[in-house]
């Protein structure tokens, strides 16, 4: 299956955390971090979801904020560190790259906030993810 998500992270699940009807699966990507994935319960189930499984994190580039560092008192907890590879920027939108440990991002963001950020090739950068909007996909 081909997919329009460009944002796919090799990873493995280090917990998985049932509820009712949701689901928290962390999982430590390629490059060392770790990110949480809130799914249902039933995606779990269907995936076979378990410590040590091979996952893929999905995230759409529209769904990935970035900041030029760690943000504090914020509920977003997907925070990875990386470096501004290439900035593509329109008239109102643009596509920002940015190289992270063990692969890359991109992030759709306006053009605006390229400017007031100072964003360009080399700036370091923190992506803002929030777990809700991270998928799983098994290997």
């Amino acid at each position: 299956m081909s997919l329009s998500i460009r944002n796919q992270i090799a990873g493995t699940v280090t917990a998985v955390t049932v509820g009712e009807a949701m689901a928290t699966v962390k999982v430590r990507l390629e490059g060392g971090q770790e990110v949480t994935a809130a799914i249902t319960a039933d995606a779990v189930k269907d995936l076979g979801l378990a410590t040590g499984s091979a996952v893929k994190a999905l995230v759409k580039a529209t769904e990935v904020a970035l900041a030029t560092g760690p943000v504090e008192g914020l509920s977003i907890r997907n925070q990875i560190p990386g470096t501004v590879a290439d900035v593509a920027t329109g008239p109102a939108m643009a596509s920002v790259k940015v190289d992270v440990n063990g692969g890359g991002l991109t992030a759709a963001i306006t053009a605006d906030a390229v400017e007031a950020l100072g964003l360009a090739a080399g700036s370091s950068v923190v992506a803002l993810i929030k777990s809700t909007e991270i998928s799983l996909a098994t290997a």
